[in-house]
């Protein structure tokens, strides 16, 4: 965590450990549902719809996460490092203590989440038992989002790429035993896979905060996780409530649509999950760019690099663009083959190809918001996004879901429909936002406030 580390950073340097974690975080979800396959349908669509919960409630703990990770990097930009491990250390503190109430939450009120969804009877004993394992232990995941934010700020990408392999080799062995029983091991099915998914989770962490303390060098002040300063505190929930604030509606919102899509039956939520899983492995390049730019527009903003942020930005998009229509295209072409891996079920097959379709006209839309919302927030302008999510996600996203799937009977590709119109909506005015440059006068208020 030397000034030299978090001064040479580059996009590539960044990126490409953030891609392959985050590959390998998609990898372990599409491990559990690829493995279930082969044991139910049923299962994989009440594992499906536990985790589309699930989702909402990891968003929640993102808000101090990534006003951790912007704080941080400003922080750097500007040689505060003292600063910086203060807020490192209570952004761990203030997440335990959030995830451990979300936590007891999800344990005690599992059937009566799951109730909500609409959830066909024959999925809710599996969909209540995978939920209550992961979702009461789900504050493990927050410790691993808080630590390995503070480790990517600092520029130690690869450290939280390496925990990433070990943990999804440690949940597919998990996954192997109970689903195949080897050697005479209990066949648990999905019960199995969420102790497999807690337990690789947690050894996880550790390991994160093992490294965590090995790369501080000194710098993270172990006294502010039982002692909050009162500016700190204020300016990381200033930025990360309504960072946080944008992916909640987000998946808020799709939650809402998979309640329309439980409506269509079992198969329709299969399909889903099936072309959704596939779907992930397009837009992680965006996902890993819009992480990296993220970090240095942070570490830009910090040192007063104005005009360097926002050509970073503008070239970050471009390259995202570029990379999402390619894959997107590929995977179509491959469409059939992939679906054919995770089930033979014919009527899946077809839908999920054609929805593949669908995505090669999403993907690039959501390039859009992936970059540019990043490097919106980065610059300290998070409200933005926040206030354009709500409107479009709801007022456009599940209007034109519940239209075209429900009531005019396209079922999945009504809901595409909608998935299209509301990232290219969204992500024109984001860029439209960034060319604006609101967000530099932001950070001059700011940093008067601060004299």
């Amino acid at each position: 965590m030397t000034e030299n580390k978090t001064k040479n950073l580059t996009l590539f340097a960044l990126t490409w450990p953030i891609f392959i974690e985050i590959l390998l975080h998609m990898l372990m979800g599409n491990a559990d549902t690829l493995m279930l396959s082969q044991y139910s349908d049923k299962a994989v669509a009440a594992v499906g719809v536990s985790n589309q919960i699930l989702s909402v409630v990891i968003v929640m703990f993102g808000f101090v996460a990534q006003g951790a990770a912007i704080l941080i990097a400003q922080n750097l930009g500007a040689e505060n490092n003292k600063t910086a491990g203060k807020i490192a250390v209570m952004s761990i503190s203030m997440n335990l203590l959030f995830s451990l109430l979300l936590s007891l939450g999800l344990l005690i009120w599992t059937r009566q989440i799951l109730g909500i969804m609409d959830l066909p009877s024959e999925l809710m004993g599996e969909a209540s038992s995978y939920m209550q394992i992961v979702g009461g232990l789900i504050f493990v995941q927050a410790l691993i989002m808080t630590t390995g934010a503070i480790l990517r700020s600092y520029g130690h990408t690869k450290d939280t790429m390496m925990v990433t392999i070990g943990m999804n080799i440690l949940n597919v062995i998990g996954n192997y035993f109970v689903i195949f029983g080897p050697f005479g091991f209990p066949v648990l099915g999905v019960v199995g896979v969420a102790y497999s998914t807690a337990i690789s989770r947690f050894i996880g962490f550790i390991v994160l905060v093992i490294l965590l303390v090995k790369r501080s060098d000194g710098q993270l002040n172990f006294k502010s996780f039982f002692r909050y300063e009162k500016l700190h505190v204020k300016s990381l929930l200033k930025i990360g409530i309504p960072s946080a604030g944008e992916q909640l509606s987000y998946n808020a919102s799709q939650m809402v649509i998979t309640y329309f899509v439980a409506q269509l039956g079992t198969v329709a939520i299969t399909t889903k999950v099936y072309t959704q899983n596939i779907m992930m492995f397009i837009f992680l390049f965006s996902v890993a760019i819009g992480q990296g730019t993220q970090i240095l527009i942070g570490h830009m903003i910090g040192a007063g690099k104005i005009e360097d942020a926002y050509q970073r930005a503008i070239r970050s998009l471009r390259i995202s663009l570029v990379i999402s229509l390619a894959t997107a295209s590929i995977v179509y072409l491959s469409g059939t083959s992939l679906l054919g891996i995770f089930t033979d079920n014919s009527t899946i097959i077809e839908q999920g190809a054609f929805l593949l379709l669908m995505t090669v006209a999403l993907e690039p839309g959501r390039a859009f918001n992936l970059v540019m919302i990043s490097s919106l927030r980065a610059a300290g302008d998070v409200k933005f996004p926040v206030y354009i999510g709500i409107i479009v996600m709801w007022g456009v996203g599940i209007t034109v879901a519940w239209f075209f799937a429900i009531y005019l009977g396209l079922g999945l590709i009504g809901i595409w429909i909608s998935f299209i119109a509301d990232e290219w909506i969204r992500g024109t005015l984001m860029l439209r936002r960034w060319k604006k440059r609101y967000w530099v006068d932001m950070n001059f208020v700011a940093k008067k406030e601060e004299v």
